[in-house]
């Protein structure tokens, strides 16, 4: 059995060579948490919120729906998921300690690759994990918490290829089942880490020169298989699931060879020079009848002949760039991925293909002082301290756009202004916060560069919808479901607008063909119950109400409108335990609140109302709907003056609301005040000629006038 290979020697006057391992992997932690301390200080960006586990999967069932319902995680990476969901038991929404799992798991890595590194006796191998740790590429693998995925994997697949080379140097067979078990585990984080046999393949034929089959390549046919199942499964997941269909990804073949070309130098441009560095970069229009495009993957298939050349006297360039074209395989344009609709290249794509490229510059500058031996000794040393300051200071200036989500999404759009994405999610942001006016003009923005974005017509006719402008938003909505007919919740949000406008057909047919799209969609169920007991339906309403809180028992406004259903069909009791867990579940649910206290005027427990109206005016005493109810409430029991003067301070309010008009008056009737109740009662009809309550009052009000007229 041959011993393992020994370190590398040390080289005279460069750094990194001599200190023992356990120093400079504890240099290379401090310089990568000093590099990216900021994002310590920085919360949730992009779609951070889908991958740190939602509320409904933090169960233990919830782990195992991590783990065997694809579909419960935007991507079906169930180790990656499983360790957000122990995390989240560990420090909760904190943003900070995704960070810090981050960190520590890029500097790990950048460790590991260096012991591999040494391993193979390569110059320079702790240089390459500290320009790793602090390469400026890497930050948008750092500092986004959702691409733990390159942290995690990367770190097992770094563990991985470890572990396989002290197999390949010791022949122990429970080294091999320790590095099989550890890619295994790097593809369940990401399906990228599929490229690890091929580049152990790499490594072997650089080390020995040639590769041996029965040594060599049988012992990775296994994790040919796995990994190339796990490749599949990804892509069959990135398309049906994710949503990487359609017309923004439909490429020829000619095309994706040209994406692809062109892909491999911007990312070798980039790790040699990252400069203008941008969270998302322009779309490129792919021409096949544009010449310059095609000079792209010509210069790939030169590079390679040229390399291929040179192999017999130096294999080293050659295997650095199998390694990073290889390693950037699957992220080339060939297969369709979710992120080509607003770009073809990331810089988290080439997280880890960079390591070829980083471990050959590293290398070769290693080697400086031999093949110049007339350099002075502290040269070399200045020149990897100062290359690794400017990288450190680099990646840190970097990480700014991540402390504060518009600040990330103002940065991406200042650096790209056709990035119609970043306006969009911007709007997004806007939406959520409440600004609906500003939502509404980064949606416009949208618009004006991707007229075809049916969600940004979607969300426009969000922001118009809450700023009651219904007939605008319809609009937009409708516009939406031309361009994406199975837009479940757009049909939900069209059916909300039309019913405000008293559209009711309108309404009932997309809260129906929202639910054909997706039956498993609580909020149309809430919203349809709702619907259907308005318009005399209690009990099919109560059918969909309860479906909605099987799929979100936690859905205060299901359990309102679940109480209604309740009232309208007598059941009192019922009503009032469902309202009071929609309170339970939202204190501040003022209409909730308010429906809890008409239940208890129908259960004849009018002073226990009169406790929830008063509680609603106490947090918002604009709150007419209330008022009124106190009004009548207290009228019941016989506090008259206090009913007059609530009905009063509503008018003050709302002059406009003939429901106070009437009741006032209905109140004054009873007192006597019979020229003053049918003032009130014509005042109501005024302003609702078809109020028949009012009606009928004002003709019990004059029957009793001329009753009372004298002879």
């Amino acid at each position: 059995m041959p011993p393992p290979p020994s370190p590398s020697p040390s080289v005279r006057g460069f750094p990194f060579a001599d200190p023992p391992a356990w120093a400079l992997a504890a240099l290379v932690f401090l310089a990568t948490l000093l590099a990216y301390f900021p994002t310590l200080r920085a919360g949730f960006v992009w779609n951070d919120s889908d991958y740190v586990t939602r509320a409904s999967l933090r169960s233990l069932h919830g782990l195992w729906r991590i783990w065997f319902e694809v579909g419960s995680t935007e991507q079906h990476y169930p180790l990656l998921h499983g360790a957000f969901w122990f995390e989240h038991r560990l420090w909760g929404d904190s943003a900070a300690g995704y960070h810090l799992a981050n960190i520590l798991l890029h500097a790990g890595s950048a460790c590991l690759f260096a012991l591999i590194l040494r391993r193979l006796a390569m110059r320079g191998a702790w240089l390459a994990g500290f320009i790793f740790a602090l390469h400026p590429v890497c930050v948008e693998s750092v500092a986004w918490i959702s691409e733990q995925k390159n942290t995690l994997s990367t770190f097992l697949y770094l563990a991985a290829a470890l572990a396989y080379l002290r197999y390949d140097d010791e022949r122990r067979p429970h080294l091999y089942r320790l590095a099989l078990v550890l890619f295994i585990l790097a593809l369940l984080g990401k399906s990228l880490t599929a490229t690890l046999p091929a580049a152990l393949l790499v490594v072997l034929w650089w080390r020995r020169g040639a590769l041996d089959w029965r040594r060599d390549v049988v012992p990775l046919l296994p994790w040919f298989v796995v990994g190339a199942a796990m490749g599949i499964f990804s892509a069959w997941v990135e398309h049906t699931v994710v949503g990487a269909a359609g017309a923004d990804f439909d490429l020829t073949p000619v095309q994706r060879f040209l994406v692809a070309g062109r892909a491999i130098w911007f990312y070798l441009g980039h790790t040699l020079w990252p400069a203008n560095l941008v969270f998302i970069y322009p779309r490129w229009n792919v021409n096949p009848a544009s010449a310059w495009q095609w000079l792209f993957p010509a210069a790939v298939i030169a590079a390679t002949a040229v390399l291929w050349r040179l192999r017999r006297r130096w294999r080293a360039p050659l295997a650095a760039w199998l390694f990073f074209t290889g390693s950037l395989f699957p992220v080339m344009g060939f297969f369709s991925l979710y992120a080509f609709r607003y770009s073809f290249v990331a810089d988290h794509w080439q997280y880890l293909p960079m390591l070829g490229v980083v471990a050959f510059a590293a290398g070769a500058a290693a080697r400086l002082p031999e093949i110049l031996p007339r350099l002075p000794v502290w040269l070399p040393r200045a020149a990897a301290v100062l290359l690794l300051v400017a990288l450190g200071t680099l990646t840190r200036r970097a990480t700014a756009p991540y402390h504060d989500i518009v600040v990330f999404y103002r940065t991406i759009i200042a650096r790209n202004p056709a990035c119609w994405m970043a306006y969009s999610n911007l709007g997004n942001v806007f939406l959520e916060a409440g600004n609906d006016r500003e939502a509404a003009a980064q949606f416009v923005a949208t618009l004006r560069l991707k007229p075809d974005a049916a969600d940004a017509h979607s969300n426009l006719g969000d922001a118009l919808l809450k700023q009651n402008l219904l007939e605008a938003a319809i609009i937009q909505y409708r516009q939406a479901l031309q361009l994406n007919p199975n837009l479940a919740e757009t049909h939900n949000n069209l059916a909300s607008a039309s019913l405000r406008l008293g559209r009711v057909p309108d309404a009932l047919e997309h809260y129906q063909r929202a639910l054909a799209i997706d039956p498993d969609y609580p909020e149309a169920h809430c919203n349809f119950g709702y619907l259907l007991t308005q318009f005399g339906q209690p009990q099919a309403a109560i059918e969909h109400l309860q479906r909605a809180l099987f799929l979100r028992p936690r859905y205060p406004e299901a359990h309102d409108n679940l109480g209604t259903a309740l009232l309208a069909l007598g059941r009192i009791d019922e009503a009032i335990r469902s309202y009071r867990e929609a309170l339970r579940l939202k204190p501040d649910f003022d209409i909730a609140r308010n429906n809890l206290g008409n239940a208890f005027v129908r259960a004849g427990r009018t002073t226990e109302a009169i406790a929830q109206y008063e509680e609603i005016l106490r947090r918002d005493p604009a709150n007419t709907d209330a008022r009124v109810n106190l009004s009548n409430a207290l009228s019941q029991v016989g506090r008259t003056t206090e009913a007059i003067a609530q009905l009063e301070e509503t008018l003050r309010q709302r002059p406009d609301l003939p429901e106070a008009h009437n009741n006032l008056g209905f109140i004054l009737l009873r007192l006597g005040r019979t020229d003053e109740a049918i003032a009130r009662f014509r005042q109501a009809l005024a302003l609702r000629p078809d109020y028949a309550e009012a009606r009928n009052n004002l003709a019990l009000a004059q029957q009793h006038a001329q009753r009372s007229a004298p002879p």
